[in-house]
């Protein structure tokens, strides 16, 4: 208890240092949630987190009976799967080949049984399903899943998480379905200099975060820490400007998949809110919101 408590101690203040005053923490079992209580009621944990449940036994057993949803430090209505592993280690499951490594597609983690078991009690009990999804097999076996359970136009916000590589055909599916895309736009430039290798002519559709955006006409986007720098205003400068901190590539990387600024920042606030269930209470400086706001030194 001891070392996860002084784990949430010090990413509160490195949160706090960044301009973040509530986080979506991908993953989170028993344990962990049970100190994090604590620490909220004792008032020495001030960071909303919005949790998704690992789905182990034990943790589902206690958390996965009813959706809390009122209380707006500690939201706990959505449940974490990984349909896959990552691009870099040629875990992500692709449709064809890896253009790097001919007869390998990457790993299955998460079963299609087991994520359908998982949503079935998910779509049950009102929770939100959150899953791993890199490559583009992965994406469509989990639109599969998730087309048996959501009808066009719910607001159950079922999300992908990263959908780094859709098939051009599984594109349309996310906006019949109202599935969301949950993007990392820093993924782009850290992955830009090898994924070509690892995806060959898919990388032209690969990071199609505007073409994301077009599905449902609003996109989260997060800084994917501790993988990626904590800072969302990187995510911003990736989103808008696609290149690395060196300002590399020169035009930007396959620019057609830029967000405008105005997306950008809707992306890591509102929309970000939005999929947390969290709009009401964050996401925008409106009266009877929470008074979250960051003053810049310059004008992004």
């Amino acid at each position: 208890d001891t070392q996860i408590r002084n784990a949430l101690w010090r990413a509160q203040q490195d949160c706090f240092g960044h301009g973040l005053t509530m986080v979506a923490d991908a993953g989170l079992d028993l344990p962990v949630l049970r100190v994090i209580e604590a620490l909220q009621a004792s008032d020495s944990l001030r960071m909303r987190i919005y949790a998704m449940l690992s789905p182990d036994t034990a943790t589902l057993n206690s958390y996965f009976m009813e959706p809390r949803t009122t209380d707006e430090q500690l939201i706990i209505r959505s449940v974490k799967l990984y349909a896959d592993g990552a691009l870099g280690s040629r875990g992500a499951l692709l449709l064809e080949p890896y253009a790097d490594s001919p007869g390998h597609r990457g790993l299955e983690v998460d079963t299609e049984d087991r994520m359908r078991e998982v949503c079935s009690l998910a779509h049950e009990r009102g929770f939100q399903v959150n899953i791993h999804c890199i490559g583009d097999a992965a994406v469509r076996n989990v639109l599969d899943v998730y087309s048996e359970f959501l009808l066009p136009g719910n607001d159950l916000r079922w999300r992908i998480e990263h959908a780094q590589v859709v098939h051009p055909d599984d594109l349309p599916r996310f906006g019949a379905l109202a599935v969301v895309p949950s993007i990392q736009a820093t993924h782009a430039t850290s992955d830009m200099y090898w994924a070509g290798e690892r995806l060959g002519e898919r990388l032209s559709t690969a990071y199609a975060y505007h073409d994301l955006l077009g599905q449902n006409d609003w996109i989260p986007n997060g800084t994917d820490f501790p993988i990626e720098d904590i800072s969302p205003i990187k995510t911003f400068y990736a989103s808008v400007f696609r290149k690395d901190l060196q300002g590399y590539p020169e035009g930007g990387f396959q620019m057609e998949n830029a967000l405008s600024r105005e997306e950008a920042l809707r992306s890591i606030t509102i929309w970000a809110a939005r999929s947390c269930f969290a709009e009401h209470f964050t996401g925008s400086l409106e009266p009877g919101k929470k008074a979250d706001f960051v003053v810049l030194s310059g004008d992004i």
